[in-house]
């Protein structure tokens, strides 16, 4: 690293914008100052536990003339983006049923086992990368609910949560940090509608659309993860003045969903008063 530090790098006026990847905890504090300084910010996700720090951002962004943006590479993978395009197109006719299987074994360590830091358990951390891709398919969630697997909160989580769409859909999501999967996590999940239905492996390995016709495909092994998307998409709203396709909004309406999620399930609210007790 050619800088010191974070302020350092902050100070260097060669420096347009900085990444924020850093516990959840510090988000913040790091994209608050850094808006300060004048620069633009990419936060990981997701980037601010509480949702009344996502409006604090806003108009620090706004007062600066600078922007932020919410690093979520979910949005920009392939099979998110073939399954959307499904939708919109009617290959299944009315789409009715959704299933995604996002269920694995992660043992937290560092920083991620403790719910100080994360402000919430792996569903904050981690399943934010699941409830983006449910809530960026097309319809619209209208309201969600879940119920938790095996006892009281903690990071390694399970639980199953049911999404309602604007339109009729509704959608189940599986996830878990604390189930073996074989194969290193290869996974079935599932679209079904009146005319069809869509097969697809989780991570976007495989796809198969059966209806009037039936196509396979591999949605985009050479940017599974969609990190080189993302990228590129940030560096052109950069360099041009735009907004991304994954918006901060998308990223403040995640962190509300997951935070729907907790309530449901009687939980404290991630990034709330109560977080740090529920450690």
């Amino acid at each position: 690293c050619r800088h010191g530090g974070y302020e350092a790098a902050l100070a260097d006026a060669s420096v347009d914008a900085v990444v924020v990847a850093t516990p959840p905890d510090t988000h913040r504090a790091l994209t608050l100052r850094a808006l300060e300084a004048g620069k633009d910010v990419i936060v990981e996700k997701p980037a601010f536990p509480a949702l009344a720090d996502f409006e604090r951002a806003r108009a620090a962004a706004r007062a600066a003339g600078r922007r932020v943006f919410a690093a979520e590479n979910y949005y920009y993978r392939p099979v998110r983006v073939a399954l959307a395009r499904l939708i919109a197109e009617g290959a299944v006719d009315e789409p009715l049923l959704l299933r995604v299987n996002a269920v694995k074994r992660q043992r937290p360590e560092g920083w991620r086992a403790d719910r100080r830091h994360t402000g919430g358990g792996g569903l904050l951390e981690g399943g934010v990368h699941w409830v983006n891709f449910m809530a960026s398919l097309g319809p619209r969630v209208e309201r969600v609910c879940a119920a938790r697997a095996g006892g009281r909160a903690h990071v390694a989580e399970s639980l199953a949560a049911v999404f309602a769409y604007e339109g009729g859909m509704v959608g189940t999501l599986a996830f878990s940090w604390e189930v073996p999967s074989p194969l290193q996590g290869v996974r079935w999940s599932a679209l079904y509608g009146r005319g069809g239905s869509v097969w697809f492996e989780s991570n976007g390995i495989f796809l198969c659309v059966r209806g009037r016709k039936t196509r396979i495909s591999l949605p985009g092994l050479r940017d599974l993860s969609g990190f080189r998307a993302m990228w590129a998409d940030f560096l052109r709203a950069l360099r041009e003045g735009g907004e991304p396709a994954m918006t901060f909004d998308d990223a403040e309406r995640d962190v509300r969903l997951v935070h729907e999620i907790y309530r449901s399930m009687d939980e404290t609210t991630p990034g709330g008063p109560g977080a740090e007790a529920a450690g």
